[in-house]
């Protein structure tokens, strides 16, 4: 069993929440908390940053490779 303590505003949500949805409140947190356990099961390290993966791409591909030269070649672009 856990007692569990929440601020004013957020247990009249709580309690309002269940109301509205027909259920008890133990069933409304209980069945919260199997909702945000699943989402963090779900979650992988692709998926939490998957909206990032990329944005910020330069577009070249051999940058591991061939990062020397790009570099010698932005240099003499810039010196003219």
């Amino acid at each position: 069993m856990i007692t569990l303590r929440l601020d004013p505003n957020l247990e009249q949500t709580v309690t309002n929440t269940a109301k509205n949805l027909g259920l008890t409140k133990s069933d409304l947190i209980r069945k919260s908390i199997l909702e945000y356990l699943r989402k963090l099961e779900k979650q992988n390290a692709w998926e939490a940053g998957q909206n990032l993966f990329g944005k910020y791409s330069s577009g070249y591909h051999n940058l591991s490779s061939d990062r020397k030269e790009i570099f010698k070649d932005k240099i003499r672009a810039k010196r003219g």
